[in-house]
């Protein structure tokens, strides 16, 4: 069995670094994480971040307090199928410095073992779907955003392409 116990850190090279602290402590069903960033010029806390997974074969749920407390969101997956080709996915999420909150539902389905195809909707009128490509040693995410509720505005789109070694 593997060692549970996972504790991670990077330093950026340059003149006045942020050393970021990654701890995840868990299970396969149930794991707590934290994040912390220091900034080695101020001497403050940069950023914090806490979170919780909950797993089942099922499902997957995780609560993430974040933006130094200011914001918590909330999130839950659920396979639709045996085979998990196809989930429903909820995220909730409050901003306490303006009190906004956010909901956002979508699905995604696995066309084979290198495609994966999925779509969201927010509250606040956002429709986004991403189009995400598998081939050997690399991976091709095509990605978009619209707004529905300002239809003179143009959509967006990106295009990401990673190259493993």
């Amino acid at each position: 069995m593997a060692h549970p116990f996972v504790y991670l850190w990077a330093v950026t090279l340059n003149k006045n670094p942020i050393v970021d602290l990654t701890a995840t402590l868990g299970t396969p069903t149930i794991a707590f994480g934290v994040e912390n960033g220091y900034d080695t010029t101020s001497g403050n806390f940069a950023k914090y971040t806490a979170g919780v997974n909950v797993s089942k074969p099922e499902s997957c749920a995780s609560i993430v307090l974040g933006d130094e407390g200011d914001t918590i969101k909330a999130w839950y997956v659920h396979h639709l199928d045996q085979l998990k080709k196809s989930a429903a996915v909820a995220e909730i999420s409050r901003r306490f410095s303006t009190n906004e909150n956010t909901f956002t539902a979508g699905g995604l389905y696995v066309v084979d073992d290198l495609t994966v195809v999925g779509a969201k909707l927010s509250n606040h009128g956002k429709l986004g779907a991403v189009h995400h490509h598998v081939i050997p040693k690399s991976m091709v995410p095509v990605s978009s955003e619209f707004d529905t509720l300002a239809l003179d505005k143009c959509p967006r789109f990106g295009l990401t392409l990673a190259l493993k070694p």
